[in-house]
């Protein structure tokens, strides 16, 4: 590993960073200010959060992967102000429990969501109780060497969708919560959290495909009987069929090979939820 006056510099698998533990080497930029965003995004880079919905090539990447630190989390500030800024690499699961212990209403629907709050505004991540543009007011990004505020409608959210400027590195973001107490908050989260009891704790990147319009993505793997088709190590899980999970040394290549192995044999067309990078 090297250092930077702002960055640390290494060269890993990224299969150590990713929630599904596949994908090959690239060069990763730890930073922790604006400085450190700058250094790093003077050449072709990528951002990554918690590597949760990301399935990486086994090639691994050739753009530089910028990592925000400590500096871009304030997950142990939260506090019970409803009105807050947040960094970007702030964990969403811890903010989902500190807004409940403060009474605060409005991420329940991202309760079990293993990202960064970055990373849930890129993707729009939510479930069917909610998703992260109902909370957001504004972002502040690093655009073309410049420190920029957007207003989320800016963001132009769809289904697990967000539509950032070209080179955009999210810094910071705004959530407006709802003060409630900590006894509703916590109704709220009961059927959100028995939702998702039936998900794999093996390791995955979240659900694989998005519903079709009208339907489940699980519900019609399922009923194609792919529960437990495997290719190498890489498998669709028993336990709920849009999970594919890895059993232990799953290659990029076993996970893609699955997954065209689930659009190959499930009548209606299923679009791959995960973002890819590499070949």
């Amino acid at each position: 590993m090297s250092a930077t006056s702002a960055a640390r510099v290494e060269v890993r698998p990224l299969a150590d960073f990713v929630t599904l533990r596949v994908g090959g080497p690239a060069e990763i930029w730890h930073v922790d200010d604006v400085a450190g965003v700058r250094e790093a995004t003077r050449e072709p880079f990528r951002v990554l959060g918690a590597g949760s919905n990301l399935l990486v090539a086994d090639d691994g990447v050739a753009e530089r992967v910028v990592r925000l630190g400590r500096g871009f989390d304030d997950g142990r500030t939260f506090g019970s102000d409803a009105d807050v800024w947040l960094g970007a690499a702030t964990p969403l699961p811890g903010l989902v429990r500190r807004a409940k212990e403060a009474g605060l209403s409005g991420l329940e629907g991202l309760l079990g969501i293993p990202a960064a709050l970055g990373g849930a505004i890129a993707m729009n991540a939510g479930t069917r109780y909610g998703e992260i543009a109902d909370v957001l007011v504004e972002v502040e990004a690093f655009v073309e060497g410049e420190v920029v505020r957007l207003p989320a409608d800016a963001l132009r959210f769809g289904y697990r969708t967000a539509h950032l400027p070209e080179g955009a590195v999210l810094l910071r973001a705004r959530l407006r919560l709802t003060p409630s107490t900590p006894e509703r908050v916590a109704a709220a989260l009961a059927p959100v959290d028995a939702a998702r009891a039936g998900q794999p704790k093996a390791k995955s990147a979240g659900c694989a495909f998005t519903n079709p319009p009208g339907d489940s993505a699980g519900r019609l793997i399922d009923a194609a009987g792919l529960k437990g088709v495997r290719v190498g190590d890489a498998m669709v899980s028993p336990d709920h069929a849009n999970f594919i999970v890895n059993l232990g040394h799953a290659t990029a290549a076993d996970v893609d090979a699955l997954l065209a192995e689930i659009q190959r044999r499930v009548e209606v067309p299923l679009e791959v939820e995960w973002r890819r990078w590499g070949r």
